[in-house]
């Protein structure tokens, strides 16, 4: 890992048994996570599950979460109420929302996970337990929306965190996209292709299923190869969610 990048890819995931509840295996990696960069809330993991598999149906009482569908086709459970959905999907949900994803397909359904806490709990993670407001059910909003049509989606407003960008990045031979750093983190997963990612202290290889994140302040420019680069960009602000976003 460099100072201001981390770079990651999917060899040798984890298997993990039960998740959320439910049996049989997930393949898991983490691809970026708090320390090391300056907003230590964004957690950036990779998820798969065979045909059949379960990722188990779980309410979201503490934090926010966007599921980036990479490969196959599924079943998404949300609020209870199911949903088909497929790769090029992007399943938003809330706080006090519940969801769970089945694999339907004949081949493996894989995914990005990016999970924030939402303001509320950041708020009552700096308040003292005394003058902690008492939890008020309710139960939010859960979505799907196609990246593959709309190539650049706000998550807001059902999303209220850090998480403000997803954007679907084709970037022909020799193309570049340039992320500014100032109020900002970005992190990148190559869908096809390869390229070349600079910041500051360097460049940087990438490839297919390598992902890369940049801290907070780092400005970070992706050039594809020959080949072209594809790729998916979630963009999370960094500090006061009302300050200046000139990263996003």
């Amino acid at each position: 890992m460099r100072p201001d990048l981390q770079i990651s890819d999917l060899g040798s995931p984890s298997d993990v048994h039960g998740v959320h509840g439910a049996a049989g295996v997930t393949q898991w990696r983490s691809l970026a996570a708090g320390r090391g960069l300056r907003g230590p809330y964004e957690a950036v993991e990779w998820a798969c599950v065979p045909p059949g598999g379960l990722s188990g149906e779980h309410l979201h009482s503490r934090t926010e979460e966007a599921y980036v569908l990479l490969s196959g086709r599924g079943e998404a459970l949300l609020n209870g109420a199911p949903h088909p959905v497929r790769a090029g999907e992007v399943i938003l949900t809330g706080l006090g929302a519940t969801h769970g994803l089945r694999n339907t397909g004949s081949g493996p359904l894989s995914w990005l996970t990016l999970e924030v806490p939402a303001p509320r709990t950041m708020a009552l993670a700096h308040t003292p337990w005394k003058d902690a407001p008492m939890a008020e059910p309710r139960t939010g909003e859960a979505v799907v929306v196609d990246l593959g049509e709309l190539r650049d989606v706000d998550p807001r407003p059902t999303l209220q965190g850090p998480l403000r960008r997803i954007r679907l990045l084709e970037l022909g031979p020799g193309a570049s996209e340039a992320l500014p750093g100032r109020g900002a983190e970005h992190t990148v997963f190559v869908l096809s292709g390869a390229g070349t990612a600079t910041s500051g202290s360097g460049d940087v290889t990438v490839r297919e299923g390598m992902s890369v994140t940049a801290s907070g302040g780092e400005d970070l420019t992706v050039t594809a190869s020959t080949a072209g680069l594809r790729a998916v960009c979630a963009s999370f602000v960094v500090g006061s969610p009302h300050g200046r976003e000139t990263g996003l």
